[in-house]
C-alpha cells in the first residue's frame, strides 16, 4: 500500500525532478505558458517515461491524477477575468 502524500513535491520526485519549492516555483516559470491545445502530456520537454507517467495518471485517474492536473493548471496561461 502507498502511503506517500500526494502533491506537487512528491509528484516532481515521481517525474525524478529537483521537488523542492524553488525548483518547482522555477519549472513552472521556465515552462509557462504551455499551449492550451497542448495536452500536459504531450508537452516537449518531457521524457518519454515522465510521459507516459502523466498520460497514466491522467487517463486511469490514479493517486496522482489531481496533482498533475494541478501542474497542468499552473503551467496554462492566466485566465482573465471580467
Amino acid at each position: 500500500m502507498d502511503t506517500t502524500p500526494h502533491n506537487l513535491s512528491t509528484l516532481f520526485d515521481q517525474l525524478g525532478l529537483p521537488s523542492d519549492v524553488a525548483a518547482i516555483k522555477t519549472f513552472i516559470h521556465w515552462h509557462r505558458p504551455l499551449d492550451p491545445n497542448i495536452p500536459l502530456r504531450q508537452a516537449s520537454w518531457w521524457t518519454p517515461a515522465q510521459a507516459e507517467f502523466l498520460t497514466e495518471a491522467i487517463e486511469e485517474d490514479s493517486d496522482w491524477a489531481e496533482q498533475a492536473d494541478e501542474l497542468d493548471a499552473l503551467l496554462r496561461p492566466a485566465r482573465e477575468t471580467s
